[in-house]
């Protein structure tokens, strides 16, 4: 591993512990060469994930992107990282595990979309909002009203 400071190749790892569930392993580093220490981590990867956007471009696959949009959604929710982790990692494993390296990206923002439903409302709201395109209020309104408590909390 190249030291991310000095550009060393000359590192050694002073401590190894899994997290996540023991899906991730954290490493704690230290570069011989100039001492700075930093941490790294590891993950299983399946398979590498190319994204088909709907213009039929072809990404690679973002994991951060994804956790990025999710954080957005989640902003002053009270909700932790360690939770959008595991959303991340949940999306990230039925995507590698469906057999396909090829993922067309209304699947993965559907994902996100379930993902967010179970956990919160008001996210799963704001994502869908930036998702789906909300052109103005009306398309919140019709949204909310087609969630399945919305019959409860509506006027």
């Amino acid at each position: 591993m190249r030291c991310p400071f000095c550009g060393s190749e000359d590192t050694q790892v002073k401590d190894s512990r899994p997290v996540e569930d023991a899906t991730v392993i954290r490493r704690r580093r230290q570069c011989a060469a100039c001492g700075a220490r930093y941490t790294t981590f590891e993950r299983v990867q399946l398979r590498d994930l190319v994204v088909v956007k709907k213009d039929q471009r072809r990404v690679p696959f973002d994991r951060e992107k994804l956790a990025r949009s999710i954080r957005i959604a989640t902003r002053k929710r009270g909700i932790g990282e360690e939770q959008i982790e595991r959303i991340v990692n949940g999306i990230v494993r039925r995507l590698e595990t469906a057999g396909e390296s090829e993922v067309p990206s209304p699947r993965i923002g559907e994902l996100t979309m379930e993902s967010l439903a179970k956990l919160d409302e008001v996210a799963y709201v704001r994502f869908a909002s930036v998702y789906r395109d909300f052109a103005n209020a009306r398309d919140f309104d019709e949204f909310i009203r087609h969630l399945p408590e919305a019959e409860d909390h509506l006027p």
